[in-house]
């Protein structure tokens, strides 16, 4: 067994520790929620090593990592044809005149990492110095430019969302230095015509936030205000030439999970999705069940009638609910004491199940175990 493997059961067996009687913790499901609080049932978030050293995350999607073949991943956006673009000095560099790029790869919502410097040589000013621009889906432009001690209309500013929204800040390194963009993109989503959300963009330059999940309104462009629209599901990566030699370096994305959209609800399941959902998560409960025994079965199956009721669980958890309480009742004082933290986790387990009313406050199970536990005074304060 793996160190990894060693440290997650540990860290499992002592959060489910803390939790007292299972999953008996937090606030039940409901119509939009399908886990309780604080659920040890929902997916564990999956394992990504970090980069080292500016290297990319370990599920990253490379779009150019520094390789003269990496140039294959890039098209002309004009014609399809291979780029005239160069690798130089392991930087990808744009060739003046020969028109954007755009990547073969199409995606959608994700995060990106890009990396770029403009010339060390300083000519010409505001939209005439070092000027790019990175298109995600190849239509929302993040405006590259050489913005250190050089104004310009803050709409065209470097890391703004061309003419829609200017950065928050100016956080850029001098020419010759690389700058780099990490980008939180979310793509418009519209349902029968209607906007549901517009989609946003979050920017750090450098380590520097600069656009705070900022509204697309259709895209941007320039001179004319873009008015919402529908994105296509995928688009390749654009890079733009703008007539300056602008270098480029450490290309990657991470797809992200699409946002929930569901009968005009956004980041919430509507109750139809809800209910399958929690179905779904008890069923994967009573199988859990079945491979157990005695009180660990009995805890299971009462855990999966908070998220669907089933007849059969419901029987079978208190026949086994009842066989306890008998066992419990029928113990000799002298032996009682080796049952305290068994009796006590069911206890628990029914206060909370009587709570939420997913068994009858005056279930005769939870008086019995009540009694037990008062008259040894197991919960008295010390």
């Amino acid at each position: 067994m793996n160190n990894y493997l060693l440290l997650g059961l540990s860290l499992l067996l002592a959060t489910s520790a803390s939790f007292g009687a299972g999953g008996f913790y937090g606030d039940p499901p409901d119509a939009t929620h399908p886990w309780a609080i604080h659920d040890m049932n929902r997916p564990q978030p999956p394992r990504v090593e970090p980069g080292t050293n500016g290297s990319p995350p370990s599920d990253a999607i490379v779009l150019f990592g520094g390789k003269a073949e990496e140039i294959e991943k890039w098209i002309s956006d004009k014609n399809g044809e291979p780029t005239k673009w160069e690798v130089k000095d392991g930087a990808l560099q744009c060739v003046p005149g020969s028109g954007y790029i755009r990547t073969k790869e199409e995606f959608a919502d994700c995060q990106l990492h890009i990396e770029w410097t403009a010339p060390t040589k300083v000519e010409g000013d505001s939209q005439g110095r070092g000027n790019s621009g990175v298109f995600l889906m190849g239509a929302v432009e993040v405006q590259v430019l050489d913005n250190y001690n050089n104004p310009t209309y803050p709409d065209g500013f470097a890391s703004s969302i061309y003419g829609i929204n200017p950065p928050a800040a100016n956080p850029l390194r001098a020419p010759g230095e690389w700058q780099s963009y990490d980008i939180v993109f979310r793509r418009p989503i519209f349902k029968d015509g209607k906007e549901i959300d517009p989609g946003y963009i979050t920017v750090f330059v450098n380590g520097v936030l600069t656009q705070d999940h900022t509204p697309l309104e259709g895209g941007g462009g320039h001179m004319k205000r873009s008015t919402p629209k529908a994105f296509p599901e995928k688009g390749p990566l654009k890079i733009q030439d703008h007539g300056n030699p602008v270098r480029f370096r450490n290309i990657w994305y991470r797809p992200l999970p699409k946002r929930v959209v569901e009968g005009g609800e956004y980041s919430r399941m509507s109750e139809e999705a809800t209910a399958k959902k929690r179905a779904e998560i008890a069923k994967g409960i009573r199988e859990d069940a079945a491979k157990l025994e005695g009180q660990a079965k009995m805890l299971r199956l009462l855990e999966s009638l908070c998220y669907a009721d089933d007849q059969a669980a419901r029987g079978s958890a208190l026949g086994l609910l009842d066989t306890f309480v008998s066992d419990a009742k029928g113990t000799p004082e002298a032996k009682i004491e080796s049952k305290k933290d068994n009796i006590l986790n069911v206890t628990k387990a029914l206060r909370y199940l009587t709570k939420f009313k997913i068994l009858p406050e005056d279930i005769a199970a939870k008086k019995d175990l009540e009694g037990i536990v008062k008259a040894r005074e197991w919960e008295k304060k010390k």
